[in-house]
């Protein structure tokens, strides 16, 4: 102490030491008084107060009383969280689209999407539906259909469809292009795609695509029955 003492009554070691550094022992003692030095009269040091009003201290002492809080808390007055409540999800609904040979409920009968969300079937065909599609709202879809005799009607928002009959035919009354574009205007989620239902609508368009394979295996790996395409029938007609 005596050591210190001489340190800080020296002008020369005071006035090196940064502004506010060690104020407490600048201060009187109550026993023992030191001389004051001239450097030690012209600083003023900062209020203590000052410095407890920095964000720093004041983020540090919110989090210590936070950690107080934590620490007294009895450990045997902590409340277990209570059993959470199960969230019922709501079926999701597959449209198949296929005549009525085939009962496709039954094969999805029990079966459930990861293991926890039921499947509820919607069987139709293509001439049994109408929809419509929206850019934010998905598709909404009406079904028309004989059961039993019975006409049934329903209104629904299917989540996913499976196609398993042609969209397209030559007879009167059987295109169904327009309703694969919308299911595809939908974005409805389809197990076949819906690319490949819309390409197979017209025959000389998968041929085309057949071919590309074929160039590319080449006819070894790859045989294709040759043809021969017209875009329409004139072509065809022998030259007058």
């Amino acid at each position: 102490m005596n050591f210190l003492r001489r340190r800080l009554s020296d002008s020369s070691f005071v006035a090196n030491l940064p502004n506010g550094y060690m104020t407490d022992l600048q201060r009187p003692d109550s026993s023992t008084s030191s001389p004051a030095s001239p450097a030690m009269e012209r600083r003023h040091p900062q209020p203590l107060a000052a410095s407890f009003s920095s964000p720093g201290s004041s983020l540090f002492s919110s989090f210590s009383s936070a950690m107080k809080q934590t620490s007294q808390a009895p450990s045997g007055l902590m409340e277990p969280p209570g059993p959470s409540t199960p969230v019922v999800q709501r079926p999701r609904i597959l449209l198949v689209i296929d005549d009525a040979h085939t009962d496709w409920a039954k094969y999805f009968h029990g079966k459930k999407v990861n293991g926890e969300i039921e499947i509820r079937v919607e069987q139709a065909e293509f001439s049994e539906l109408n929809l419509a599609a929206y850019v934010t709202g998905g598709c909404m879809v009406d079904m028309q259909v004989m059961r039993n005799g019975t006409k049934v009607v329903r209104s629904f928002k299917p989540d996913f469809i499976l196609v398993r009959q042609h969209a397209y035919s030559m007879a009167l009354g059987e295109d169904y292009r327009s309703l694969v574009i919308g299911l595809q205007y939908g974005g409805l989620p389809a197990v076949n795609s819906l690319y490949s239902v819309y390409n197979f609508c017209s025959k000389p368009w998968v041929f085309s695509q057949l071919i590309k394979i074929f160039h590319s295996l080449g006819p070894e790996k790859f045989p294709l029955v040759e043809q021969t395409f017209f875009p329409n029938h004139k072509p065809m007609s022998p030259a007058s």
